[in-house]
């Protein structure tokens, strides 16, 4: 799988979460696929981490949010394609605690490490499966300019 996305919005992603450093910042991906199956990301929206025990080394999107981002991106004629978070000081890898609470199935879990307050890798990994058989698998970014 491959998603595009374009730079201003990988940028901004990426910006969030130096400014949420040392903290997981988290976010929404709207866009739609194509029908080669490729995800395009037109707004990488900003949300709010929402988890209170360790939000250094994990994150939360309050159903609330999520449900308005996803009723905006409809309105717009979007959808939500992925989700991105940030590892502070971790890399750009996803964690078992990732895979454990993601379920929105054929959605990209963008993940970017930042260390010591800077933006380093960013990775996309396509979630794929049902439940107990479901994994991560990389996905290819291609950044429009």
């Amino acid at each position: 799988m491959t998603l595009r996305i374009a730079k201003v919005e990988l940028d901004k992603l990426r910006l969030h979460g130096e400014e949420s450093y040392a903290r997981e910042c988290c976010g929404v991906l709207v866009g739609d696929i194509s029908e080669d199956g490729v995800k395009h990301v037109y707004s990488a929206v900003r949300c709010v981490n929402t988890h209170t025990d360790s939000a250094q080394a994990f994150y939360n999107i309050d159903p609330v949010e999520l449900r308005r981002v996803e009723r905006d991106a409809i309105r717009r004629g979007y959808n939500i394609v992925g989700f991105y978070h940030s590892h502070p000081d971790w890399p750009a890898r996803w964690s078992q605690n990732d895979l454990e609470e993601a379920h929105w199935t054929g959605c990209s879990y963008v993940i970017t490490s930042v260390q010591r307050g800077r933006a380093k890798e960013t990775n996309s990994f396509d979630l794929v499966g049902e439940k107990e058989n479901k994994c991560f698998e990389a996905e290819e970014i291609q950044v429009d300019v």
